[in-house]
């Protein structure tokens, strides 16, 4: 199990502007940001009660919520190496994320809840948790290219997401995922342990575009669900 530090997540959905540009104001930053990382695929199987709950608590800004979600890196079919499940808690505007390394399974379209409910008895984590998981349902596939920038003072951490894909994802059969494209251009994300909060208005102000509350989750559920309204329109 890994636990990091309670941390702010400030969130940029941008559109109209190329990743190619916004890259630039990120590198001419004041704070001297650097990349840290290789580009890399992200791709995330989100877990959710049958009544949706977890959606609806984000939905509503809930002061005290827990988004579920599995995790890996790479390739988003074939044989999953190195999934890592993750609970994101957030209480107010701060939020902390536990993880738990899980075993490896194939994505394809046989894959189903059965097969995720396998690696997740296999796996090392609490026998609560794995009794709570029993219940939950797969609510989103999602999946995008994301970079990674740190500041010069090693604060402030930016990561910058395009590409991004939705999938419906079913619990028993995934012979053909339905899929939406997002035509946001990027979403920025500025992260930082709450303890460096007095100096992120420096770091966030110099960004010409609107904060926003939303999240990935939300917007993928949502446009999957208006997809589903209109193919049967």
């Amino acid at each position: 199990m890994e636990k990091n530090n309670f941390r702010y997540e400030r969130k940029f959905f941008i559109n109209h502007f190329t990743r190619q540009e916004v890259d630039s104001f990120i590198r001419f930053h004041p704070a001297a940001f650097f990349e840290i990382y290789y580009e890399r695929r992200v791709n995330n199987i989100y877990l959710d009660s049958f009544d949706m709950s977890s959606y609806f608590h984000n939905v509503t800004g809930m002061e005290n919520r827990v988004k579920i979600r599995v995790r890996w890196y790479g390739d988003l079919l074939g044989e999953v190496r190195s999934p890592v499940l993750e609970l994101k808690a957030k209480t107010g505007l701060v939020c902390q994320k536990t993880s738990f390394s899980l075993e490896g399974f194939r994505l394809d379209s046989g894959f189903s809840r059965i097969d995720l409910q396998d690696a997740i008895r296999r796996s090392d984590m609490p026998d609560r948790l794995k009794m709570d998981l029993s219940c939950m349902d797969f609510s989103l596939l999602n999946s995008y290219r994301r970079r990674y920038y740190l500041s010069a003072d090693k604060k402030y951490r930016i990561t910058l997401d395009s590409g991004l894909e939705f999938y419906s994802i079913a619990g028993f059969a995934n012979t053909s995922l339905d899929k939406s494209m997002v035509h946001v251009s990027v979403i920025l994300e500025a992260k930082y342990d709450a303890a460096y909060d007095d100096g992120a208005e420096k770091i966030t102000s110099f960004f010409p575009w609107r904060m926003t509350k939303s999240s990935k989750y939300i917007m993928g559920i949502e446009r999957l669900n208006l997809m589903k309204t209109y193919s049967h329109v």
